[in-house]
């Protein structure tokens, strides 16, 4: 497959700062679970180091490397000296195409999006980006990966968002990958088949403590809707308890800290609150809220109201 590199300096224009940016393009070789994988690469040329990277994964089949130049993801990169990757996963013809099996990280996807981002890291001169701590959004089969990703890898996700998806290989997260936070949303409005299985996902890991929220979006189907805003503040919210500089001068790498399942706030969807962690905790329908802050906008965003 032939590669195609572009590094070029953009100017945009926010509503806060200006932000120089660089942009890459590369790609993998079709592999054994996906026919197509290509990524496109967004830091702001004044950063140094690359803290970690905001991954971001479209539908089915779909190009999300445009996604880089959403100026929600820009701004939150920037903040905390994160790059962006947009990716393009197809899947190879086969009998069930419904089903993504790119969206199987394990089985060479994940592989493909690690040895991009160690290529990228060569050619910008940044080594830190190829171990680099991620953060993964995606919308429906985008969400399906990161989800199988974290079970692959949950030691190098921050956090990671499942929206809206319907096929999933993994039930049970091994408990290193409940501990990587999560944000998981349904549609009031899609398919109920979508809603059960993700509700399922969600109860039988909250059951023995993974530090997971859930969030039905009132009204809403299939489509993206206010999720991402909500998945912004989240991520807002989580990179700080996560990311922790090495005391070595020498070394800037960062390394991801554990939260414990009794920090935080229970969110409860039935009755429409949050309280500080108790024992209600252990109830599998109780979501876990890392702050205050994101425990208020999430209340809004299940309620329907502004946030």
């Amino acid at each position: 497959m032939k590669r195609f590199v572009l590094l070029v300096s953009l100017v945009f224009m926010i509503p806060t700062l200006t932000i120089r940016a660089a942009i890459l393009n590369d790609s993998i070789p079709s592999g054994k679970n996906f026919e197509k994988a290509a990524f496109r690469l967004w830091y702001p040329d004044q950063t140094k180091t690359i803290k970690g990277v905001i991954v971001l994964v479209p539908g089915s089949n779909g190009d999300g490397r445009g996604l880089v130049n959403d100026l929600l993801w820009q701004e939150l990169a920037t903040k905390h000296n994160f790059a962006l990757l947009g990716c393009y996963f197809t899947d190879q013809p086969h009998d069930e195409m419904e089903v993504e099996n790119y969206a199987n990280a394990k089985e060479g996807s994940g592989q493909a999006l690690i040895t991009a981002l160690t290529k990228f890291a060569q050619k910008t001169g940044l080594p830190e980006l190829a171990d680099a701590p991620l953060v993964l959004w995606g919308h429906s089969a985008g969400g399906e990966f990161n989800y199988e990703f974290v079970n692959w890898k949950p030691e190098r996700v921050i956090a990671f968002v499942v929206n809206k998806g319907g096929f999933y290989f993994t039930a049970l997260s091994s408990r290193q990958a409940r501990d990587v936070p999560g944000l998981i949303f349904t549609g009031e409005k899609d398919l109920q088949s979508r809603k059960d299985i993700l509700k399922g996902i969600f109860s039988i890991n909250r059951r023995v403590g993974a530090l997971w929220t859930f969030a039905e979006e009132p009204g809403a189907g299939h489509e993206i809707g206010q999720t991402q805003k909500l998945a912004g503040i989240f991520f807002n919210e989580v990179i700080p308890l996560r990311i922790h500089k090495k005391i070595d001068l020498k070394d800037n790498s960062t390394e991801l800290q554990p939260i414990s399942v009794n920090s935080g706030f229970a969110g409860n969807c039935k009755t429409l609150n949050y309280s500080i962690i108790s024992n209600e905790q252990k109830d599998p329908s109780i979501s876990w809220l890392p702050t205050l802050k994101f425990s208020e906008s999430w209340l809004s965003f299940i309620k329907g109201s502004p946030f």
